[in-house]
């Protein structure tokens, strides 16, 4: 992991294509500013974590494909 120290309005640059921008600190919280092409999903990583689990979990068939499935 690469650590780096910045103050407000200091930004970093990934891969030519994100800058991050401190925006604001106030206590032990930063704001973040995050420009990327719209093509880069940004999620935090508890979002992230929760999208992923959703997508692993089998999908159980819902109640109406069920009831479409069965010879009549």
């Amino acid at each position: 992991m690469l650590v780096l120290s910045r103050k407000k309005n200091e930004s970093i640059v990934i891969d030519d294509r994100i800058v991050v921008t401190i925006v604001d600190i106030r206590g032990d919280k930063v704001r973040l500013g995050i420009q990327a092409p719209q093509e880069v999903t940004i999620h935090r990583s508890e979002v992230y974590d929760a999208i992923k689990s959703q997508l692993e979990q089998p999908q159980s068939p819902d109640s109406e494909s069920i009831s479409n499935s069965v010879p009549q």
